[in-house]
């Protein structure tokens, strides 16, 4: 991925991209009923944000009209369970997702979890994740933006265009990256190369 290494920036400098799939994050109840009683997820790669990793592990999804396989599951594990579709997904699965920011899942639809060891049935927690960035305290003040604030991003290439409604994820414990899902990034066909930067 590209990075940024210069401690001040501006609103004009460029900003890594990472691109996300269909994924799924588990609460450590449901971790044991998938995958028997005191597992521990096997980390297989680093994700950007700090503490973050991909795993080995996977899972069956299942909808009222079908199911998807081998969806990842990322680590570590969480207060609640939350399946992030693609929004093309849902047809497939018979589920219409909303777009939600991650840990916003009250009022949302649930799936069927299938595992090695059980099956989880979800009353909520099934989204289409909400395009964001995340950033540190002082980066998010060097780019005049704050926690919560939603901005426009203007990204290059040969699809070159625009996106709004980007929500800013400003904390102490983050790296600088925009999260797309790949169905955003191939529309605009973007890589985890590609230049992207903030409108104000």
């Amino acid at each position: 991925m590209a990075r940024i290494e210069k401690e001040n920036l501006t609103q004009n400098e460029e900003i890594p991209l990472g691109i996300s799939n269909r994924h799924i994050h588990l609460s450590q109840q449901d971790l044991e009923k998938l995958f028997g009683v005191g597992y521990e997820l096997t980390k297989s790669k680093e994700l950007m944000q700090p503490g973050q990793f991909a795993s080995k592990e996977t899972l069956l999804v299942c909808g009222p009209k079908g199911a998807i396989s081998k969806v990842r599951v990322l680590g570590p594990v969480r207060k609640q369970t939350q399946v992030e579709l693609l929004e093309g997904d849902g047809f497939k699965l018979g589920i219409k997702a909303p777009v939600r920011m991650s840990g916003d899942l009250a009022g949302t639809p649930g799936a069927t979890l299938i595992g090695p060891r059980g099956t989880v049935v979800m009353s909520e927690g099934v989204i289409v994740a909400q395009r964001h960035i995340h950033m540190t305290i002082e980066q998010a003040a060097s780019f005049g933006v704050h926690d919560g604030e939603t901005v426009d991003l203007e990204c290059y290439g040969s699809r070159a265009g625009l996106l709004h409604n980007v929500v800013i994820r400003a904390n102490s414990n983050s790296r600088l990256e925009c999260h797309l899902d790949t169905e955003e990034a191939n529309a605009l066909g973007l890589t985890s190369g590609s230049r992207i930067r903030i409108l104000k």
